[in-house]
């Protein structure tokens, strides 16, 4: 098991997404993943994971105006052009930083109709034809209502159907267990039966989002044991935001028998 800092939820105090970089590097992390960098240029965040000499696995697609609280066009009517926009700006920086995966955002609407569903899995396929050309991986990501509210992507069920009618190896599941535990939980069988779709995941304690040994329901000891015997070995995110100090609150991967 390999784990990477997500560096919108980790190092954050007084610290830019720039500095974020260097910071998980000192911690000792070998690799991170980022929602994108706005108000910075592709050239500047390049000089900053280089310099800290860490991977990027993941980068979040640009995610439209997020003063209006939008977290992506992909589902959104009238809005494919600038999904189109995005994801093109998306890859750039993707391939500027090494990344091999692009979380595409739905998007949040108060009502969500068939035509939503239509545009979702219409951009969906755009998506993976462009990424085939650089050899990318798209992933779609339920997130649960009480943590985003309108969310469109809440249902694995609905996205795993998704992903088998593009049917194309560049667009998987992000499997967070902090949002399949809040929408479903069943981790075991649920694990199990999304395994066949996932291209990435990340954890979490539920319900306060903190390390996976704080508090809440998740027994992560075992889970991060099933992901492997369910055949994950790729790059686990951690998207929590830290109940401790940074480093002291990464103990817990000493202490469940792991290494940075």
């Amino acid at each position: 098991m390999k784990f990477c800092s997500n560096l919108s939820f980790m190092f954050t105090e007084g610290a830019t997404i720039l500095e974020r970089y260097a910071l998980a590097k000192d911690a000792g992390f070998k690799a991170v993943e980022t929602g994108f960098p706005f108000g910075h240029t592709l050239e500047e965040v390049k000089k900053a994971k280089e310099n800290a000499g860490v991977e990027q696995v993941l980068i979040n697609i640009k995610t439209g105006d997020l003063s209006k609280g939008e977290l992506g066009v992909t589902a959104v009517p009238g809005k494919e052009d600038e999904f189109k926009e995005n994801l093109k700006v998306t890859i750039d920086y993707a391939k500027a930083l090494g990344a091999k995966k692009i979380h595409i955002m739905a998007g949040k609407l108060d009502t969500v109709k068939t035509e939503n569903w239509e545009i979702y899995e219409n951009n969906l396929k755009y998506a993976a034809g462009l990424l085939k050309q650089d050899n990318l991986l798209g992933v779609i990501e339920p997130i649960n209502q009480h943590s985003v509210p309108k969310y469109v992507l809440s249902d694995y069920g609905k996205a795993v159907d998704i992903i088998k009618r593009i049917d194309s190896p560049h667009i998987k599941l992000q499997l967070d267990i902090f949002h399949l535990q809040h929408i479903c939980g069943d981790l075991t069988h649920n694990i199990t039966n999304l395994m066949p779709y996932v291209g990435h995941v990340q954890i979490a304690q539920v319900p306060n989002r903190n390390e996976p040994d704080t508090a809440g329901e998740v027994n992560y000891p075992y889970i991060l044991q099933h992901l492997e015997k369910c055949g994950y070995n790729d790059w686990v995110g951690l998207e929590y935001k830290p109940a401790a100090a940074n480093k002291t609150g990464l103990k817990w991967i000493q202490n469940y028998g792991y290494s940075l």
